[in-house]
């Protein structure tokens, strides 16, 4: 049952992403609206669409959360072995995932501290930066999901620091 389940989400997420899905659900809501003075516009005609609408977003839900969840893991498998087989790595970040909020924070002041610690050649310096830069991302991710702040206030922002910081460098 799982397995079928895993490719119906599958077989599912690919359809409803294609232009072709989109325009057969454009093609029903202009129908649907077509429809609307032959029926009077009644309750009943409303109520098609409205439950039609219901039931598609409730069972999508669930599809694309199965088929979020299997590229999640995906990609953690894929950044541990890196992570692995990288020399110099810490493996203990592969769990990463597992750890509170809290420990999460504190590992992105430590990287932090790490970057700014390590010694400046040009080419380590810069990805040392990239190292530091993304961190701060991570942190400010971290901060924005416990306030629940929008992610486009914060963006906006970000790009307009970003494209400052890129003109007078």
């Amino acid at each position: 049952m799982k397995k079928a389940f895993q490719n119906l989400a599958q077989a599912a997420s690919r359809a409803s992403g294609t232009p072709w899905a989109f325009l057969s659900a454009l093609f029903v809501v202009l129908l649907w609206a077509l429809t609307g003075p032959m029926f009077n516009f009644a309750d009943t005609w409303q109520l098609v669409i409205n439950t039609g609408t219901t039931i598609v977003t409730f069972l999508m839900v669930f599809l694309i959360q199965n088929t979020q969840n299997r590229d999640t893991v995906a990609l953690h498998a894929k950044v541990d072995e890196l992570i692995i087989k990288l020399e110099g790595a810490d493996n203990a970040l592969v769990t990463a995932e597992d750890m509170s909020d809290e420990e999460l924070e504190q590992l992105m002041k430590d990287e932090r501290k790490l970057a700014a610690e390590a010694p400046n050649s040009s080419a380590e310096g810069l990805d040392k930066a990239e190292a530091a830069h993304a961190a701060g991302h991570a942190a400010d991710e971290l901060q924005r999901r416990r306030t629940g702040e929008t992610s486009t206030s914060r963006s906006q922002a970000h790009r307009r620091s970003t494209s400052s910081n890129h003109k007078s460098a």
